[in-house]
């Protein structure tokens, strides 16, 4: 079988760049580490299951992208056909509720949405309400890992305020900020804060190539072909971050009504980043926000540059040419999702991939967006983490809360009992 039953699933990398910087370079999921079957570790544990929460702001065009059938005969709308290829890896569900949004507070709509659907509990005037399921979460499940939790965003427009930049909270008003720039979101899942790197002169490969030498010499070809894949893709991940403009290192001021980022080249090197560290075991729990609240984005790869994104939601939106421009916007969206979930699926992860240990959930903060609507929101999950429905859309009743309750508890076996505004445990989300 090419196992070596000694090799400890936290073993890494180590090695110390020219300036004396420590660097730790986690390891994927090998065959050494696992069982004669490979579904679980020698020691009998089960391989780690991830949680990703996952965002674009502003809302949907309900008709282009909730499926008007359910069950598993359902036909793919305009807006998820990117998800086409993984059909039997995601769950479409819809008529999920926001009630906190609705409580009477201080500021408008998208600051209500936002506490509500991540805290349950309404705007406080400055931030959520209280700690994000994601955060609630990653206290059961992420405190072995290097990360409790990670972070991650990428297109930067937003109106500024905490609660339209930030997705995972906490406590109340205490925001975890995602990192926005590949550049740091690299140097932290690596460990490297060394000149060189920073120049983007030398790779981190070059200070740990002797242990992984050492390693190499000791796994079967199966795991030699692996171990040089993650390490041939590391490197091309430096190579993407190098070739990136000089002022992708920096974050632009909110309100900039003028910036043209290349935002799904940034999207797709940092879903790269994080399939790296979910792969690598440095988190078991991630947010992965595309696009903030009341997003401002404008989108030149799209071709629709005159507006930003909140402000079509709200000019004549009904209209069919504004509706397929709505229509363009939220499939870009989900194009990036199917990316991860394609990254996911193609790394190898014991007797399956790394997706199936994974459940990612993909929310907005709105259904339809022109309404600020708070009921009817629709939701994807993906993945098959310990059995998770997929393949089917389902039409529900219930909180978002509600939801949370279910992915804790049936999927995560965290004894949940309860979240703020939560009903009851949400059916039909483990087969």
């Amino acid at each position: 079988m090419g196992r070596n039953a000694g090799l400890s699933r936290r073993s890494f990398l180590a090695g110390t760049t020219g300036a004396g910087a420590a660097i730790r370079l986690g390891l994927p999921v090998l065959d050494a580490m696992l069982n004669p079957n490979g579904n679980a570790y020698a020691s009998q544990e089960p391989v780690e299951s991830r949680f990703v929460l996952w965002f674009n702001g502003n809302g949907i065009p309900e008709r282009y992208w909730i499926p008007a059938e359910t069950g598993a005969g359902y036909r793919m709308t305009p807006c998820l056909s990117p998800l086409a290829p993984f059909r039997n890896d995601i769950h479409v569900i819809s008529g999920l509720d926001n009630p906190a949004a609705r409580i009477s507070t201080t500021g408008n709509e998208h600051h209500r949405a936002m506490s509500g659907l991540f805290s349950g509990k309404a705007y406080t005037g400055r931030g959520a309400g209280g700690p994000s399921f994601d955060h609630v979460l990653s206290g059961s499940i992420g405190g072995q890992s290097r990360f409790r939790s990670l972070q991650v965003g990428v297109c930067q427009e937003s109106h500024g305020d905490n609660i339209h930049r930030n997705l995972t909270w906490s406590g109340r008003n205490q925001a975890l900020p995602p990192e926005m720039v590949p550049h740091d979101l690299f140097d932290r899942i690596f460990g490297v804060r060394d000149a060189a790197w920073v120049a983007r002169k030398k790779s981190i490969l070059d200070a740990v190539r002797d242990s992984a030498s050492s390693l190499e010499s000791t796994l079967g070809e199966a795991d030699r072909q692996r171990l040089d894949q993650y390490m041939t893709s590391i490197r091309d991940l430096e190579r993407s971050i190098s070739e990136l403009p000089p002022d992708y290192q920096t974050v632009m001021e909110p309100e900039n009504e003028g910036d043209m980022r290349d935002w799904p080249r940034i999207a797709k090197i940092q879903s790269d980043l994080l399939a790296h560290a979910l792969a690598s075991r440095q988190t078991r729990i991630a947010s992965y926000m595309l696009t903030k609240a009341q997003s401002l984005t404008r989108f030149p790869w799209l071709g629709y540059t005159t507006l930003r994104h909140h402000d079509y939601t709200h000019h004549n939106p009904n209209t069919p040419e504004q509706q397929r421009t709505l229509r363009d916007i939220a499939r870009w969206h989900v194009e990036e999702f199917a990316y991860l979930v394609a990254r996911l699926k193609s790394i190898r992860e014991g007797d399956g991939t790394l997706l199936d240990h994974c459940c990612l959930l993909f929310v907005h903060e709105h259904a339809e967006a022109n309404e600020h609507k708070n009921n009817g929101l629709a939701v994807l999950l993906a993945g098959h983490a310990n059995r998770m429905t997929t393949g089917v859309h389902t039409a529900t009743t219930g909180v978002i809360g509600d939801l949370y309750l279910a992915i804790a508890n049936d999927l995560f076996g965290v004894p949940m009992k309860e979240f703020p505004s939560a009903n009851r445990k949400l059916d039909g989300i483990a087969a």
